[in-house]
């Protein structure tokens, strides 16, 4: 793992070989942490972060969600994003921002003022796993209910559902799995949203489903607008998935990526329909900065 070479901790840099947590932190023993993934692209005149000031949005209101007080402005964390990407020495990496309580009290409820913010980021590079098409499964586990903790929330203790879900999809021989909410429709992959394309129209499930409302999610919909199409937000069955000419996910990680088969039923041909090729296409001129109508989408370094 490629770490930068400086991680930022709570009001500045540190060699990242000495950026601690202290193993009472309060987050480690009880989840309370949000955080962000983000991406940096080498895009014609240099490093750029995609979407900087959307993620840190999200980031404050998955902090609003439970309560965590970020004890910086949103100015003062897209800077430390920017200063940690510039002294990474990579030219491009995944960027991990996350608010947590940290160490100085035990107990179920802890001080707002014990709230500590970080910046990472190391390098992520696309193998042939993730560019590839993956194996889905239906997981046996639902997505967690918005009754029962905030769904919208980017925050640690959600990602142990997804974790679940995942780990239940590649014991089942599948890269990832696909997650139903309490009412049995799609939500979403364990860690990105899904869109399904049927006679040419590209559909995903609407936020009511129980979505994380994702950021390259929101890239999909709005590149396609641009081009002149339209994705209708709807409710999706498992058996759309089963009859669906294409089916592929997106999240910040792995971009755009097709899923061939669901339950090892293949999708379509069992290869990369020409919807999905065109978007991952898309897609990579938006962040490579190739496509003037989203160059604001781009925050040089």
């Amino acid at each position: 793992m490629n770490v930068g070479r400086y991680i930022w901790m709570n009001g500045g840099l540190v060699p990242s070989e000495d950026a601690k947590v202290h193993v009472l932190a309060h987050s480690l023993h009880y989840a309370t942490g949000v955080f962000e993934g983000m991406r940096c692209y080498y895009a014609g005149d240099g490093t750029a972060v995609f979407r900087l000031a959307e993620h840190v949005d999200r980031l404050f209101d998955s902090a609003a969600a439970y309560s965590i007080r970020i004890p910086y402005s949103k100015e003062e964390v897209g800077e430390a994003i920017l200063e940690t990407v510039r002294r990474s020495g990579l030219r491009e990496s995944y960027i991990r921002p996350i608010a947590y309580y940290g160490y100085g009290k035990m107990g179920l409820i802890p001080d707002d003022d014990l709230v500590d913010l970080s910046v990472s980021c190391w390098e992520w590079n696309l193998g042939e796993d993730d560019a590839a098409g993956a194996r889905g499964k239906v997981s046996s586990w639902l997505r967690i209910d918005p009754r029962m903790q905030p769904v919208r929330a980017k925050s640690t203790s959600n990602y142990a559902n997804s974790l679940l879900g995942q780990m239940d999809a590649r014991r089942s021989g599948c890269e990832k799995a696909i997650m139903l909410n309490a009412n049995g429709e799609v939500a979403e992959g364990s860690t990105e949203n899904i869109f399904v394309v049927k006679d040419g129209r590209v559909i995903t499930p609407p936020p009511e489903a129980g979505i994380l409302m994702g950021i390259t999610r929101d890239c999909v919909i709005r590149i396609t607008e641009a081009n002149g199409g339209r994705v209708a937000e709807r409710g999706i069955t498992r058996d759309d998935l089963y009859s669906a000419d294409e089916i592929f996910t997106s999240g910040t990680a792995t971009e755009i990526r097709p899923i061939i088969s669901v339950d090892h039923v293949d999708i379509g041909d069992g290869g990369t329909g020409e919807v999905t090729a065109a978007m991952q296409r898309s897609y990579a001129d938006v962040i490579r900065g190739r496509d003037e109508r989203f160059l604001s989408w781009l925050k040089y370094v």
